[in-house]
């Protein structure tokens, strides 16, 4: 008591009870748990700030239905992460939602396009081609009267201030018709401002002379009446167009020629000989980007040969970085082998360099003229090695071998040493050979493992865009095809050129090809995976 009572005199705390250690466990997770709202409601709300920009945009741009989606879906993630009891969701939704984006919606939206006429010249509206169409044919109006106008800029968009000779103001820009206004400020006659618009100085014009010179500010909202334009950025004359657009006909006139352009359905305005006015606009088209792919002749023979050589590519990569690889693992698996595990270092070295970076260093090293095989090893010789078809060919065959059989040597060394020494110790003493032991027992076994694997390296050869690109780039390139191909190139390598190279890119047939390349490869892996039960009896 005497000890109690002077620690007390002393004014030493005392121990907590057990019903303050639990008050202060209550209050420490009660403070988690608002900090942890706290990051929650800052998450969200950047989650709903991109969402609300993203709909002002859609908006603008009256896709109403991805409007629509976007608003649901930040709805239902608000609703998700607010609510106390969705604690699997909470972790799925993420996932999900970015399958759905990146995944999901590349492929839908790959089909779409592949039964469309998308690409160059067919990339927008009919109203946006009826645009361009009168728009790149405007001449100037021999007796127009001058307009006098001043440049302004609102919001980054240049416009045009206009006082008409009867001292009518209005304004417009590329986009927008001209319309009255009635709140410009107007100096000796001339309107000069309006509100939330900067009026450019003669400076400034002169710095923008490029982009005031391109301006084409409608009259009106019928695209028959012309255009404003001008050159020096204080005058500007009426512009008509030589093509006249009959809105209840569907159809285009060169007033100049008389010829007529009807909309056939082909997404271009068409006359009686074929010829179309570019550029036109995105259509339907079912199926006849497939139907191009395979009828075409122009078109079918190129997607022959890439189709042949895709196969064989992928087949001969798969074939010989395995048998390498499993010849190495066998070597470099005998314990007899002193210092196996320096050689198996040495082994994955290229596996462990990027490949893209190989591939580059193995296109210098095979350039014909300077080259470090051409010139070090044979002696300064001259050999095409990626410029001639065949030759180029076995190069590619030979760098992916270099990339490859690392791989295989890891994976088969890990499925050799899997297999019990016992299985192998009884054969030996029923007089089984090597060589029988590696044929009737280790073989199979392996491919009971491996073949799942063989199967993904042949699906990733099948579409090994990298290699070829960066070592030949497809070439050389086949002057004959109607395509932007070449002997080398593999099918996703010429879906990427027709999409994105030369002069004219059509999206539709890229999507259409990169289809059919997915129906080959999932029925190829299908196959082989059903093939592949047939192994599993061995185990």
């Amino acid at each position: 008591m005497s000890t109690i009572t002077d620690d007390v005199e002393a004014g030493s705390t005392p121990p907590p009870t057990r019903n303050q250690k639990r008050a202060a466990r209550v209050a420490e997770a009660a403070s988690v748990g608002t900090k942890m709202l706290l990051l929650k409601i800052v998450l969200l709300g950047v989650v709903d700030a991109i969402a609300l920009y993203a709909l002002f945009v859609l908006v603008g741009h009256e896709q109403w239905l991805v409007a629509a989606i976007v608003v649901v879906v930040t709805a239902l993630f608000n609703w998700i992460y607010f609510s106390p009891r969705k604690l699997p969701a909470k972790y799925l939704a993420p996932g999900v939602l970015f399958l759905v984006v990146f995944q999901i919606f590349t492929l839908v939206y790959t089909g779409y396009v592949a039964f469309t006429n998308y690409g160059t010249g067919h990339n927008g509206t009919q109203e946006q081609a009826i645009d361009s169409l009168m728009s790149s044919a405007l001449v100037r109006v021999p007796d127009s009267a001058t307009y006098d106008v001043t440049v302004i800029d609102e919001a980054g968009q240049l416009g045009l201030l206009v006082t008409a000779p009867d001292g009518t103001v209005s304004v417009g820009n590329n986009e927008t018709p001209l319309h009255e206004v009635s709140d410009a400020t107007v100096e000796g006659g001339l309107a000069v401002a309006i509100p939330n618009a900067t009026s450019l100085d003669f400076a400034q014009v002169i710095e923008r002379t490029d982009e005031i010179t391109e301006l084409s500010v409608p009259f009106s909202e019928d695209p028959n009446d012309g255009a404003l334009r001008t050159q020096d950025g204080r005058s500007a004359y009426l512009y008509t167009s030589s093509l006249e657009y009959d809105e209840a006909a569907d159809t285009m006139t060169d007033t100049e020629t008389g010829i007529v352009y009807s909309n056939t359905g082909t997404g271009a305005f068409t006359a009686e000989d074929g010829s179309e006015l570019l550029p036109g606009w995105q259509v339907n088209v079912g199926f006849d980007n497939f139907v191009r792919a395979f009828t075409d002749s122009s078109i079918r023979g190129p997607l022959i040969y890439v189709t042949i050589w895709t196969f064989v590519f992928a087949i001969l990569s798969v074939a010989t970085t395995f048998f390498l690889g499993l010849f190495l693992a066998i070597v470099f698996n005998d314990p007899r082998m002193k210092g196996r595990k320096y050689y198996r270092v040495i082994m994955i070295l290229p596996y462990a360099f990027p490949a893209f970076l190989t591939a580059l260093v193995w296109s210098g090293m095979m350039n014909e003229s300077f080259g470090f095989i051409n010139q070090v090893i044979f002696g300064g010789a001259e050999i095409p090695w990626l410029t001639d078809p065949t030759l180029a060919k076995v190069s590619i065959l030979i760098v992916n071998l270099w990339l490859g059989f690392p791989y295989m040597f890891l994976v088969c060394t890990g499925a050799l040493q899997a297999i019990p020494e016992d299985i192998t110790e009884a054969a030996t003493v029923d007089g089984a050979r090597p060589w029988a032991i590696f044929r009737l027992i280790k073989l199979p076994l392996l491919l009971v493992t491996l073949t799942p694997l063989l199967i993904a390296s042949f699906a990733f050869n099948f579409n090994n865009f990298n290699l070829i690109y960066l070592l030949t780039n497809g070439g050389p390139r086949d002057a004959n095809a109607p395509i932007p191909v070449g002997f080398t190139d593999i099918l996703i390598s010429m879906v990427y050129k027709v999409a994105f190279t030369g002069q004219t890119r059509d999206y539709g047939l890229a999507s259409a090809f990169a289809i059919i390349i997915f129906i080959i490869v999932a029925v190829i892996a299908i196959v082989s995976f059903r093939k592949t039960k047939a192994l599993e009896d061995l185990n």
